[in-house]
């Protein structure tokens, strides 16, 4: 955050409109084109690390930025599912990148060709549902401590289909749009990492990579 904090907060506020803005605009997109709507992505992102005061980036780094690396679109690696209901619902707390404790409601699952994944809610004011992973890349090709497939307290959310949720629990899943947490840039942000059951036995390349 910058040094004035009434104005951290609202800079704050004005980066999650932003953010909010952009996958509006790209589930939007992704109902015509899939492709495109990863480009939009792209470039919606690459804005905002570049430019925003509340950038993942120190202003150094910003200085220097020119892009995120990404694999190319594998349209293989999307997908829909289904959210399976577990029983009993568990409340666990996972480790941040800071070592503070975040706490998560385990109230589902996903069942996707590459594996198996849990889906959380963030138990915490305003929550918003979370789905962490890591794969074989991580830690190589990828953060170590994972990456985040969605989540919606953040907006970062690509919808449902059809719309209603309720109706079908099915999840757009699709992984060429699997991005890095805050800390992955530097180490003043505190992200929730991706618990040991969230790990996919494959390499996942696709979305947002080291290099």
């Amino acid at each position: 955050m910058s040094s004035h904090p009434s104005t951290a907060w609202l800079e704050l506020l004005d980066w999650r409109r932003e953010a909010s803005a952009l996958y509006a605009r790209v589930r939007e997109e992704l109902r015509r084109d899939p492709e495109s709507a990863h480009h939009l992505w792209q470039t919606g992102r690459n804005i905002l690390f570049k430019t925003h005061s509340q950038s993942p980036l120190d202003p150094q780094a910003r200085a220097a930025f020119q892009e995120l690396p990404c694999w190319p679109y594998d349209p293989a690696l999307a997908f829909s599912a289904r959210v399976e209901a577990v029983e009993p619902q568990e409340r666990l707390s996972v480790p941040s990148s800071t070592g503070q404790e975040m706490p998560l409601v385990r109230f589902g699952r996903v069942t996707l060709p590459l594996g198996t994944l849990d889906v959380y809610w963030i138990d915490v004011y305003g929550g918003g549902m979370f789905l962490p992973f890591r794969d074989a890349t991580s830690g190589q090709q990828s953060y170590g401590g994972g990456r985040y497939l969605l989540d919606t307290a953040k907006s970062a959310d690509l919808g449902s289909t059809p719309s209603d949720i309720t109706a079908s629990g099915e999840l757009v899943l699709d992984f060429n749009f699997a991005y890095h947490p805050s800390c992955f840039y530097d180490p003043r942000w505190s992200c929730p990492l991706a618990p040991p059951q969230n790990v996919l036995g494959v390499p996942v390349r696709a979305g947002e990579r080291v290099s």
